[in-house]
């Protein structure tokens, strides 16, 4: 099936966090709004991190239930949501737990996709994993047209990184890296320049400390801070 339209960054999170708990907690699946909610903003195995909004999570869940990737149940208590996306794309399995990790962790290696997917499915080496990569990427234009890519191996990567294309189109460079590039460059540009500030300052103590013995050992008087001489 082709999609109307490509997602947005918080339909991907939506739709691949009810994705993960229905393969790593389905006792508690299908999940309700403040669970998924909680699913999304979570810490851990999510590139980038967020902080949604409740609103947020229930427009987003509206717009895929009109793509038919979300389904509704009525709880005892509270709606419950479910996915979708594996009859709805046309994947197997396989190829779906991929496209979730894609879309909860950014771009991301054959092996890190294996390593990272073991909750999910277990592939039996990165071969197996590349093999459905490479499905999604050829994927024919009658059957809604590719849904991965394999993106240019980005400098100082041993590796080139696979990413989705249910979002917007992916730059060459993977976006994750692309993104935080510059982030790391102000701090490690910060970081370059307190550690230059304190290294003066020692030498700066040391030089000072010398001074004052070379003139106690003249028998002239001491320093005058800094203080002193602006008085």
């Amino acid at each position: 099936m082709t999609l109307p339209r490509p997602l947005t960054h918080i339909e991907a999170r939506v739709l691949a966090t009810l994705m993960e708990k229905a393969r790593t907690v389905p006792d508690t699946y299908p999940l309700t709004l403040n669970a998924l909610l909680a699913g999304c903003n979570q810490k851990s195995s999510r590139a980038p991190v967020m902080q949604l909004a409740e609103r947020e999570v229930l427009e987003a869940l509206q717009a895929l239930h009109g793509m038919g990737l979300v389904a509704e149940s009525q709880g005892q208590r509270a709606s419950r949501w479910s996915h979708n996306a594996i009859r709805t794309l046309g994947v197997p399995e396989q190829a779906a737990a991929l496209l979730g990790l894609l879309m909860l962790r950014g771009p991301q290696t054959a092996a890190e996709l294996r390593q990272n997917a073991a909750r999910w499915h277990r592939f039996a080496d990165s071969g197996a994993v590349e093999g459905f990569l490479n499905e999604l990427a050829e994927r024919s234009e009658d059957k809604g047209g590719p849904l991965a890519a394999l993106l240019p191996r980005a400098p100082g990567m041993r590796e080139a990184r696979w990413t989705h294309l249910l979002c917007e189109p992916v730059d060459a460079v993977a976006p994750q890296a692309s993104a935080s590039a510059p982030l790391d460059a102000h701090a490690a540009d910060g970081s370059s320049l307190a550690q230059r500030v304190t290294a003066l300052e020692a030498q700066t103590a040391a030089l000072r400390a010398a001074l004052e013995e070379m003139r106690a050992a003249l028998g002239m008087s001491a320093l005058s801070s800094l203080d002193d001489r602006e008085e």
